[in-house]
């Protein structure tokens, strides 16, 4: 009996404005871009989908279930620029068929350099989630960059009951990703795999004529998942909402194959559809998954290299993280929140300079004429951040941000990586 797992990323960067060596304002961000891109996005994709996904709930009485993860970062957009979606996804949470998890509020890699500020960054992701009436359950890191060590740190948190990865072929080996399986070294929480090969025939397959699978119907899919009747418990369907209507825009019939999926899906009587937390209630891990290297669900690699595979991306990462003990001390709200913000990870996807089967992704919604041209920007803009900071410390009057009591138990004093993350993985 296959369960269906619909679980969505919603995530939009603030981006940055063009900054010179010759600027000096604390004015970062692109406003008029950001809205721009915001209501955009909310018109194709954000606020059809919405509407057509709640349609669909209604329609089934409960028996549609999904997921969502909202970073924080796009949270204050919808507040400012797009209210409207706001409201929906409120509707969504009303339903009792819409869970939401956690992950890092900016969308950040900070799990890999600090992890002070990863678990603060989680508390106020939490915190935010409170406004649809929940307390997230599972969590997502951010592109699911995931590892046995995120995985023992997120247990050691006793707020979670599961955590997401990529179910990536070098990792499980001849095992399905249609299983629930334990992380090696953790007791009680449990790991869901997303099946990839079924997630990207609709995230990146859907519109491609020369897919020899292509148009990709209802029916067609929906006999796939039947197919996993006998061979696994559950189908995670993890992709970026943005799939729909943006990635894979309406006249591609994106919107026509989900609003008649869950009725091809449920004419199988043993399939149904599932939040990962009823997942994780319903069925038992069945294996331990051993992840000692990096892994995330980004490019062919299935590796951080998308963010740290050059140079100006490791430089621009370790000075960003370098600068998080003197900007805690300035205890100023709008450089802490400045700082926070350069941490999303499309500042450093901006600077890639891979481009073999991924080349097109890497291009989607950059601002910036090159990879070189993102990273002058962002390096200009931290050191005017890096002047500011120095400025407000100079001044004497400031009060140390403590460690959490979660990062101290775990970690001990001193917890902030110091040594670049291994960006090897199994082969």
């Amino acid at each position: 009996m296959p369960s269906v797992c619909f679980y969505f990323q919603v995530h939009q960067p603030l981006r940055l404005r063009h900054y010179t060596v010759f600027d000096s304002t604390d004015k970062y961000f692109d406003d008029y871009k950001n809205g721009f891109i915001c209501r955009k996005v909310a018109n194709k994709c954000y606020l059809p989908a919405n509407r057509l996904l709640l349609d669909i709930i209604r329609r089934f009485e409960g028996r549609f279930r999904i997921a969502y993860s909202i970073t924080g970062v796009l949270l204050e957009q919808f507040e400012r620029y797009s209210p409207e979606v706001m409201s929906t996804f409120d509707a969504l949470a009303e339903t009792g068929c819409v869970e939401f998890l956690a992950e890092t509020y900016y969308h950040s890699l900070s799990f890999l350099y600090s992890r002070d500020e990863f678990i603060e960054q989680i508390h106020k992701h939490i915190e935010a989630i409170s406004v649809f009436g929940q307390k997230p359950r599972v969590f997502r890191n951010t592109e699911l960059i995931y590892n046995n060590d995120l995985a023992a740190l997120i247990e050691s948190m006793g707020i979670f009951d599961a955590i997401i990865a990529e179910g990536a072929d070098h990792i499980l080996g001849l095992r399905s990703p249609n299983f629930l399986y334990r992380p090696k070294g953790c007791n009680k929480l449990k790991l869901l795999l997303k099946n990839y090969s079924l997630s990207d025939d609709i995230a990146f397959r859907f519109s491609n004529r020369d897919w020899q699978e292509w148009p990709l119907t209802a029916e067609k899919f929906a006999r796939w998942i039947s197919n996993v009747n006998g061979n696994g418990n559950v189908v995670n369907l993890f992709m970026d909402y943005e799939t729909f209507g943006e990635h894979q825009w309406e006249d591609t019939g994106i919107f026509n194959f989900m609003r008649h999926l869950p009725e091809e899906v449920l004419k199988h009587p043993d399939n149904d559809f599932k939040t990962p937390s009823e997942v994780v209630e319903c069925y038992e891990a069945i294996d331990t998954v051993d992840v000692p290297h990096i892994i995330s669900w980004a490019d062919t690699e299935r590796d951080i290299s998308a963010w740290l595979g050059n140079a100006m991306q490791s430089n621009a990462v370790h000075e960003l993280y370098r600068l998080e003990k003197e900007i805690k001390k300035t205890n100023d709200e709008k450089i802490i929140a400045d700082w926070r913000r350069l941490q999303a990870s499309d500042h450093f996807y901006y600077m890639c300079t891979k481009y073999f089967a991924d080349g097109d992704v890497h291009k989607y919604f950059n601002p910036y004429d090159s990879p070189y041209d993102s990273y002058i920007n962002f390096m200009n803009v931290l050191d005017n951040l890096q002047s500011r900071c120095a400025k407000e410390v100079s001044r004497g009057a400031f009060h140390p941000i403590p460690k959490s009591a979660a990062t101290r138990d775990f970690f001990g004093a001193g917890s902030q990586n110091k040594n670049p993350p291994n960006l090897q993985t199994v082969n």
